[in-house]
């Protein structure tokens, strides 16, 4: 059994919202340390990895580690539901889930029935990254925005002192260069030029939950999956997203 409470309904509302951008179903682990979730997705291209630390919550118990699988696209409706200075409160109710949503002088409550999740591997992919490049997240929404305006597909490069963002479709071509002492990057570290593209649908999906005025991490190996970290609040959320590899 467990109750923990944040202060903050809204702020949970952002969290699910990063990882069910890729998912619609996962299980939540409940350990004295925080709440952490891993998934595919179902076409098995992406991964999410989230972690969320109790101190996080203004009331974290627990009896016992708890896995808690759920249907994240109900999930995230309800969280929808959430007003500004709501607090929110999840327990385990009789092998379901309840979502408080307490206000000034209300209350209202959800249920939501505990699933069976299909298992898939926990494990983050090993890859020894080439690139590493942090970003302003808002700068990077926007870029693959534009790349969105004429392909499907973005090519991610790195050299030394230089990344580049392109994307190429019948509508026309884009091609954008920034040197490591642009305002866009914030840290560039290049072992070794590397060079992949990857779905943007994917890509922004990733992304869009990224707070504002917030950076992303990105690593980069040469046709291996991207990885995509950033934080909201103290929560943490990594992406992986396999390489889109022409015919």
């Amino acid at each position: 059994m467990f109750e923990i409470k944040i202060d903050d309904a809204r702020y949970w509302k952002n969290c699910i919202d990063a990882i069910g951008s890729l998912i619609d179903e996962g299980s939540f682990n409940i350990t004295k340390e925080g709440v952490s979730l891993k998934a595919m997705d179902a076409s098995g291209i992406s991964m999410v990895s989230f972690f969320i630390p109790n101190k996080a919550f203004s009331k974290y118990n627990i009896d016992k580690s708890s896995t808690v699988g759920i249907n994240l696209d109900n999930f995230s409706r309800i969280m929808n539901s959430s007003r500004n200075n709501e607090q929110l409160i999840l327990k385990e109710d009789a092998n379901k889930l309840s979502v408080e949503f307490s206000g000034q002088n209300s209350k209202r409550r959800y249920k939501l029935p505990i699933i069976e999740v299909r298992k898939d591997s926990e494990k983050e992919p090993k890859i020894d990254f080439e690139s590493f490049v942090e970003v302003k997240g808002d700068s990077l929404k926007e870029m693959l925005k534009d790349a969105l305006m004429l392909s499907s597909y973005v090519g991610l490069k790195t050299d030394k002192g230089t990344f580049r963002v392109t994307a190429k479709g019948d509508a026309g071509e884009l091609e954008e260069e920034h040197l490591d002492n642009a305002e866009f990057i914030k840290k560039l570290d290049v072992n070794k030029p590397s060079s992949s593209s990857f779905n943007l649908d994917y890509l922004i999906k990733i992304i869009n939950s990224c707070p504002s005025n917030s950076n992303i991490q990105i690593s980069l190996k040469t046709d291996e999956p991207i990885k995509v970290d950033y934080a909201i609040g103290d929560a943490k959320v990594s992406y992986y997203l396999a390489p889109y590899m022409e015919n």
